[in-house]
């Protein structure tokens, strides 16, 4: 489990798709506290630790099933590319953002941004399979990063993107057209589920 409260922004180191996607990813971490088989979302998706560097070289690598690449945006990424962190969640963290598990439920295509005082505002377009788990008022993890939904209009939502946020995640280079991990509320999954049976 996560918060969707990013801890650092890593870099996409190297990539080797031989089987599976193999990714090595740089961070600011201590990867010497990092336990192999330990859980990180890299952008909103959660992916095991398979191998790791040293307190003096700082990197980790993940492995990327077909699964992972058919839902993800992780199939597109590219050497040098930003990727949102956030360490698991331990007992007695404080929940700063919502829960967010760290299982991606589709692309969410960015449509527009323009600034709104200090913040950006950016308008996203959900999936037609998950737009109805989308509400106002509601959070959704973007990326990873655990946001607030301002408005929604069919398939598009708008979120405020604070100072704070845009400094601290790979969202300060977000553009128009971009993919972004989309992940629904876990609450809203679960809700809407009991409603079918």
């Amino acid at each position: 489990m996560f918060t969707g409260i990013i801890t650092d922004v890593g870099q996409v180191r190297h990539l080797e798709a031989r089987g599976d996607t193999h990714v090595v990813i740089a961070t600011h971490y201590d990867v010497s506290s990092v336990a192999l088989g330990a859980s990180i979302a890299c952008s909103g998706i959660c992916m095991t630790v398979v191998d790791r560097g040293s307190a003096s070289d700082r990197w980790f690598v993940v492995t990327a099933s077909g699964e992972t690449l058919s839902r993800t945006t992780l199939g597109h990424w590219r050497v040098g590319d930003p990727v949102n962190l956030e360490r698991a969640m331990r007992i007695g963290d404080e929940l700063g953002g919502h829960i967010v598990t760290g299982h991606v439920d589709g692309v969410a295509e960015l449509k527009d941004l323009h600034p709104e005082g200090e913040s950006v505002r950016m308008t996203f377009e959900a999936p037609v399979a998950l737009s109805r788990f989308i509400a106002t008022k509601g959070s959704v993890a973007l990326d990873g990063v655990s946001l607030t939904v301002n408005e929604v209009d069919g398939l598009r939502f708008g979120v405020n993107i604070i100072p704070h946020t845009q400094a601290a995640t790979s969202f300060k280079a977000l553009r128009p057209s971009q993919p972004v991990n989309l992940e629904i509320d876990l609450m809203a999954r679960y809700v809407a589920r009991l409603i079918q049976s």
